[in-house]
């Protein structure tokens, strides 16, 4: 089947919300794109002979440090939360001072959020330098790490390094309310939708059929975004699709609130087959509190969502990224931005991390009374 893609954009600034007005936006129709931004501003740099991490305020001219944050899709997790990171890392020059009730990011910083199609191409955009950092599944990061799994054949991508361990993602199966389809197994000859290509949802979900002794020649696959997976399975196209990331995913919530659907459980006898294939995953819940409507509390399996970078970013940069990401007020903008905000928090911060810190965000975490020991090592 053809694969849809999803239209890729920075993150719009709408004016409303936490963050409003602030970097991580693009600018109006007809201003110029981000990556010409990028280029105008770094050769702007250039002509006036600033580097990062000189200047100041108080009427001395000011560095400016552009840095990209990979996402995912608009119907994930990962677009909506690296917008409201982009903004609390970011300080432009000229913003009021953190004790004046402005930014409290990196000086001279000007973070922006990419959509992508999510894990698998944040960790192709870090290997290539097309990003700095991305946000990435904990699984899809220690596989490229180690050069296994869909990563086999190709080299080990040792140069990636954590800044910080966010939040937990879920797996969703998703179907109509009134389908026939109760297990995994049920998915044979179905029209499934198993992830865009280059998200980390496909490499999961295609495990979770081979556990079952199903492939994409079992089923009718199709690699679709979100948002058009949920469209189709509510105009009948579609009979399930997948999709990994902190609930309630607004793809998820979209088509719940059109018509009623069900959450097919992931935790079976076959568990154990997948052991080997999904690092870092454990078994947990989707809430039945209201996180989707008219759907009951679900086992499924959930993994870490990291936010990670390579060697090549700077050891000053990275202690300013966690820095700024553990201020309180970043917190705040958390908690009020997404449901998934209050749930990442500084002592879970290096839990089931992919990869080794980064040296800059090691002495960071050290700073702060952690145990970096393990964290640091390979």
């Amino acid at each position: 089947m053809s694969e849809v893609p999803d239209s890729r954009h920075p993150v719009p600034s709408s004016g409303e919300g936490p963050g409003a007005g602030r970097v991580g936006a693009v600018p109006p129709s007809g201003a110029p794109s981000r990556r010409r931004l990028l280029v105008g501003g770094l050769g702007a740099l250039a002509a006036v002979g600033l580097g990062w991490g000189g200047g100041g305020r108080g009427g001395h001219a000011e560095s400016i440090r552009f840095l990209t944050i990979g996402t995912g899709t608009t119907g994930g997790t990962y677009f909506p939360i690296g917008g409201i990171l982009a903004n609390a890392i970011s300080n432009p020059p000229g913003s009021p001072g953190c004790d004046r009730g402005g930014s409290c990011g990196i000086p001279g910083v000007i973070a922006v959020a990419q959509t992508t199609s999510g894990a698998v191409e944040n960790i192709e955009a870090l290997r290539t330098a097309r990003y700095e950092t991305g946000l990435v599944q904990a699984d899809i990061g220690f596989l490229a790490y180690k050069g296994k799994g869909p990563y086999a054949g190709k080299p080990p991508f040792t140069e990636l390094r954590a800044l910080a361990n966010l939040y937990s993602e879920t797996v969703h199966l998703v179907v109509r309310g009134d389908s026939p389809i109760k297990t995994v197994n049920d998915l044979k000859g179905r029209r499934v939708a198993l992830g865009e290509k280059g998200s980390g949802t496909l490499p999961t979900a295609l495990l979770i059929l081979q556990a079952h002794d199903l492939s994409e020649k079992t089923v009718q696959p199709f690699y679709l975004n979100p948002g058009t997976a949920g469209d189709r399975l509510a105009s009948g196209q579609l009979d399930a699709f997948f999709i990994i990331g902190g609930y309630p995913l607004p793809a998820v919530a979209d088509v719940a609130a059109r018509l009623p659907v069900r959450l097919i459980s992931i935790i079976d006898a076959r568990l154990p087959r997948l052991s080997p294939g999904l690092p870092l995953f454990t078994e947990t819940t989707i809430g039945g509190d209201g996180a989707y409507v008219g759907v009951p509390e679900t086992k499924t399996l959930g993994v870490g969502a990291q936010w990670l970078a390579t060697t090549a970013l700077p050891d000053e940069l990275a202690y300013g990224i966690v820095k700024a990401l553990w201020h309180p007020n970043t917190h705040r903008l958390l908690v009020a931005g997404h449901p998934r905000g209050d749930s990442i928090r500084k002592e879970a911060a290096l839990t089931g991390l992919a990869v080794p810190l980064h040296p800059g965000a090691a002495r960071y975490y050290r700073e702060q009374g952690f145990d970096v020991t393990l964290a640091t090592s390979g």
